[in-house]
């Protein structure tokens, strides 16, 4: 249907958006709007509709524009939404992705397109962008319906996101730079989040410049800003030998006696610390992983990890993912040698709790994998009973994680050489001297020494 009845109105600009200017008329009872990256290609296109109208052209009800400015069809390629393209990213990416990867690159794609938004869709609010992204990007059966309380934002964002290609023009991608950086209260992010949605993002990207999007990675031009990142230890965090042993000894008085709550978790602590395994690492631990002699030193040979994320991101639909084991490839193992004392402490274990159908070590109380709340609760409580009051409220063993730290930290201070450590821990050297130096006891009083000598001459 075309009409002569049109109103046009001035430009508005809307900031924060990646593209600010927007030109607004209405065909008949059709409000129309398109945006624009500058002010003079906005106002090229107002003048258009002007001039159309001042002529008597008739405006066209659908497309919003006169035959003037309505152009013949041709074959051309069809241009790719940031939506559109995020869903293809996705599913390529998803089968061979862990589910922590998963989580991580849906989450650099959805920040990203709170800057790509236009029309309508940069009208919601962001919890509903952020929800509908993750609905939408979690590859599903092409018939599976669209949740009612999601229907009406899905719907804007299949139209309402700009072009792949526009990604080039540095205004637009300067403002991603800005959302990677930003919490979802507008603060500061830390910048160990910046940098994990950059990597994601510019995974991403890279794909685009190999289907054609992109003629290269824009995020490459985007300069960041340097922040310190300290990634060392907090040395108040670590325990010595005599605290471990009172906090796995706190542990026996968690819960009642009967339902042993605390107690079938003394051995999973025991073994964070005297084994310096990552807490997913002994989630999966199985009795066919363990060499535990009556005398002596032990063996784990570490082969599954058992990593907590969401049930959207896993493929089995629990929380738990099963994986090969960090930074190896799959079907990689790490023998972990362990001293008699943990030894004797997953043999007791093992006598008085059995282990999982599949044979687990640790379970929860239905059998289940055994989650990082269930434990956590139990560390804090043991805690209260093993610290004092002081170094309850102080950092000192405040999360599970801070025992394979401790255990890291001891061997290096017993002398171990680091490629030994890095080595049974799962880490590279660098790494490991990097993270640890703070926590290396005598070494300043060392150098103190030396440098004294010199000066004495």
């Amino acid at each position: 249907m075309e009409t002569l009845d049109v109103i046009i109105w001035k430009i508005r600009q809307r900031k924060g958006r990646a593209k600010p200017y927007e030109v607004r008329w209405k065909v008949s009872t059709e409000p129309k709007s398109k945006s624009f990256l500058t002010s003079a290609l906005a106002d090229q296109f107002r003048a258009g509709l002007l001039k159309a109208a001042q002529k008597g052209e008739l405006f066209d009800t659908v497309t919003g524009l006169p035959s003037s400015m309505r152009q013949a069809p041709t074959e051309k390629k069809p241009v790719l939404t940031w939506y559109e393209f995020s869903r293809k990213y996705v599913a390529m990416r998803w089968k061979d992705a862990a589910a922590k990867t998963r989580e991580s690159i849906v989450d650099s794609l959805t920040v990203a397109a709170f800057a790509l938004l236009d029309g309508e869709a940069a009208d919601l609010p962001r919890k509903d962008i952020r929800a509908a992204m993750l609905w939408a990007l979690i590859p599903r059966p092409d018939d599976t319906a669209i949740p009612a309380h999601l229907e009406n934002a899905v719907r804007l964002l299949q139209k309402g996101t700009i072009p792949v290609g526009e990604l080039a023009t540095p205004a637009v991608i300067r403002l991603i730079g800005q959302e990677l950086s930003q919490t979802r209260d507008g603060k500061r992010a830390a910048p160990d989040t910046i940098a994990r949605r950059r990597r994601g993002l510019n995974t991403a990207l890279e794909y685009a410049v190999e289907i054609g999007e992109l003629s290269e990675n824009p995020l490459k031009r985007l300069k960041r800003k340097k922040t310190s990142r300290d990634t060392a230890i907090d040395r108040r965090r670590v325990v010595n030998p005599s605290q471990a042993r009172e906090l796995l000894t706190g542990l026996s008085y968690v819960g009642s006696w009967h339902r042993a709550r605390g107690r079938r978790l003394v051995a999973f602590f025991a073994t964070l610390y005297y084994a310096g395994m990552r807490p997913a690492e002994v989630v999966g631990l199985r009795q066919t992983d363990c060499l535990l002699p009556e005398q002596g030193w032990g063996l784990l040979t570490l082969e599954v990890t058992r990593p907590s994320s969401g049930k959207q991101w896993t493929d089995t639909g629990t929380v738990h993912d099963e994986r090969g084991l960090k930074q190896r490839e799959e079907q990689e193992v790490r023998p972990v040698p362990i001293p008699p004392e943990l030894v004797a402490i997953l043999r007791t274990h093992l006598e008085e709790f059995g282990t999982a159908a599949d044979g687990r070590l640790f379970r929860n109380e239905r059998g289940g994998v055994l989650g990082a709340s269930t434990y956590a609760r139990a560390w804090e409580e043991s805690r209260r009973f093993a610290l004092t009051p002081q170094q309850v409220t102080s950092p000192l063993a405040g999360r599970p994680y801070d025992l394979r730290h401790a255990a890291l930290s001891t061997w290096l201070n017993a002398g171990v050489d680091p490629a030994t450590v890095a080595e049974r821990a799962g880490n590279s050297v660098e790494v490991l001297l990097k993270r640890y130096a703070k926590c290396l006891d005598g070494q300043a009083e060392q150098i103190n020494q030396r440098i004294e000598a010199v000066l004495k001459g």
